[in-house]
């Protein structure tokens, strides 16, 4: 690709975009990053959603999200907004539509936004294959073309903003079998729908890419900004970040973590949503503790005399691939070479468990770095770069604690600079924490940030948390920190929707249940999804899905096939158990230490 999604490797600046509104809030532009954020109420609550809608503007929501299902829920809308405002809060209230344009078109005439999804706006997903002729496929743009349109002219009529919200997952069978299960196939979906707004002088809309794999999301966003830069200056939309189904507790934080945090670091993305299966207040300080991490990055500027391009970096950022590094032992343990991603600890910390590695189970110490002979280089001296690589056999080389240079960055330029062969051990941050009273949020996003980041790009083959000083935390840090990026599975992994008023079951303790039963699967992948529209295409590679199909209905999926249906919710989650051993996924949770 001829034009990258960011002017260099080493940038943090933000992209500059034109502005689009929803209502009074500018999104892009000069305007800051700005936070929102999915009510769980059901739209046809008003007091609820009013209620609810108030707390999050309370808690420094800036945008607030509502379903809308059909055009008979939408009609409520126009209750909820007229609630919101009597309190004298202008916080904007955009109308969150799948599958039913009517449902858009009433909508649009109550809310400041609304978003739309590519995937299922006017298409119904029949996972078919077919295959589309150019003929083909023109018709059925032009009949996409025919049912867009309306929304497009009432929207740029009553001063409305959009978001044109692809999913991965989610995609039309049109998009699927020209492009695949793909990033490209997200970004072309958007395009499409672009296009046409484009056409009729519409530009009050922003874009998002959303992936529940941060792989996927990351690599689908700077494909897109990319092809943004291709299409011409005026291309230059605002984007909407955020990590679909992400989860809840640590591991949704984390997951939440690198794919916004590592897009904002490069300096793409004007507003964020943190995907939580929680109450939505939750996400609000996951959020702004982003925004204020990225803020910090920016306000400390970078060194701009290095000059590094993308020319010159040996990884594709828009297709992940590992780094090819050499097979070494250190400690007698292999690392590099394809070899695990190993899990690093200070001697301090190895002493401080070493009475208890019994229990602590998956959150092994591996390997100490005070023994280690890690060589540490500052990656933009020259001279030492010259004589690592000049050293006949590989060593294991890391980044030179205490400089002033942005993590993500100074991995990404030791990376370029330095042999292949020679294996990276990440760190979360260059100046190790001193202090036992942190607040942990911060450093979990950083840690998540800049290590799950750089792992997504292919970097990496240990990883060292510096960042905490607790040794067991720091451990269970970097261990789900590897799992989130999909570096390292050593437990179950789970895609669970945030709730919202679509959901047909509690999200939270259904997740909750869930957790306690499977939890011991390592390597096994479930989804658990509150309706149909985060259902089957949602799930994209979960190996079993718990979906809901109707109220008190549960259907059962393996992989994207629904294979149990209407069963029982009080029956669902033993229904699922029997499911997994069907498929020879099943064994028995080992007896506890000490039992």
């Amino acid at each position: 690709m001829s034009q990258s999604y960011s002017p260099s490797p080493l940038n943090t600046e933000r992209r500059f975009t034109r502005e689009a509104q929803a209502g009074t809030v500018g999104i892009g532009g000069d305007n800051p990053i700005r936070v929102q954020s999915m009510l769980t109420s059901d739209t046809r609550e008003t007091e609820a959603c009013v209620e609810e809608a108030l707390g999050l503007a309370s808690a420094g929501c800036e945008i607030v999200r509502v379903t809308a299902q059909t055009r008979k829920i939408a009609a409520n809308l126009e209750n909820i907004h007229a609630g919101i405002r009597k309190h004298d809060i202008g916080v904007p209230i955009v109308a969150d539509i799948h599958f039913k344009p009517d449902a858009a078109m009433e909508a649009v005439k109550w809310v400041e936004k609304v978003r739309v999804n590519p995937g299922n706006y006017a298409d119904k997903k029949k996972f078919a294959v077919i295959e589309y002729t150019n003929e083909d496929y023109a018709a059925e743009l032009q009949r996409i073309d025919e049912e867009f349109t309306p929304l497009v002219l009432e929207a740029k009529k009553r001063g409305v903003g959009m978001r044109i919200g692809t999913n991965h997952g989610s995609l039309s069978d049109r998009i699927m079998n020209r492009f695949g299960d793909t990033p490209r196939g997200m970004v072309e979906s958007a395009l499409e729908f672009a296009r046409i707004a484009r056409k009729h002088d519409y530009h009050q809309f922003v874009f998002s890419m959303k992936a529940s794999n941060p792989k996927v999301m990351i690599e689908a966003y700077r494909l897109l900004v990319a092809r943004l830069y291709e299409e011409g200056d005026d291309w230059n939309y605002p984007i909407h970040l955020g990590v679909t189904e992400a989860g809840d507790g640590e591991d949704g934080r984390i997951k939440s973590a690198i794919g916004i945090g590592s897009l904002l670091v490069d300096g793409v993305g004007d507003t964020i949503r943190v995907s939580l299966t929680e109450d939505a207040i939750y996400e609000i300080p996951v959020a702004r503790t982003l925004v204020n991490i990225i803020r910090e990055i920016r306000n400390a500027g970078q060194d701009l005399s290095i000059d590094l391009s993308w020319e010159d970096v040996p990884w594709n950022p828009f297709e992940y691939g590992r780094r090819h590094s050499s097979k070494i032992e250190v400690q007698g343990i292999p690392v590099g070479g394809g070899e695990t991603i190993r899990v690093f600890t200070s001697r301090d910390k190895w002493n401080a468990l070493a009475h208890k590695l019994d229990q602590m189970g998956e959150f092994q110490p591996e390997i100490i770095i005070d023994d280690a002979q890690v060589i540490s280089i500052d990656p933009r001296d020259e001279a030492a770069v010259a004589e690592l690589n000049a050293q006949i056999q590989p060593r294991m080389v890391t980044v030179e604690d205490g400089l002033d240079f942005t993590v993500i960055s100074a991995f990404r330029l030791l990376a370029a600079r330095v042999d292949a062969r020679h294996p990276i051990l990440l760190k979360d941050v260059l100046h190790p924490s001193d202090n036992s009273e942190n607040d942990f949020l911060p450093t979990l996003l950083t840690a998540s940030m800049n290590i799950g980041s750089l792992l997504c790009d292919g970097i990496g083959d240990a990883v060292l948390v510096q960042g905490e000083q607790a040794p067991g935390q720091s451990l269970r840090l970097s261990y789900n920190i590897l799992q989130a990026a999909g570096a390292r599975i050593f437990k179950t992994d789970y895609v669970a929707c945030p709730s919202c008023g679509r959901t047909l079951f509690n999200l939270q303790t259904t997740t909750q249940k869930i957790r306690e039963a499977t939890g011991h699967l390592k390597g096994v992948r479930i989804a658990v999804m509150g309706c149909i529209v985060n259902g089957p295409g949602e799930m994209a590679d979960a190996d079993f899905g718990y979906v809901g199909g109707a109220p008190g209905k549960i259907n059962l999926y393996v992989g994207k096939e629904p294979v149990k249906f209407n069963i029982p919710e009080d029956e669902a989650v033993n229904r699922l158990i029997d499911l997994i051993k069907e498929h020879d996924r099943w064994f028995e949770a080992p007896e506890p230490v000490g039992a």
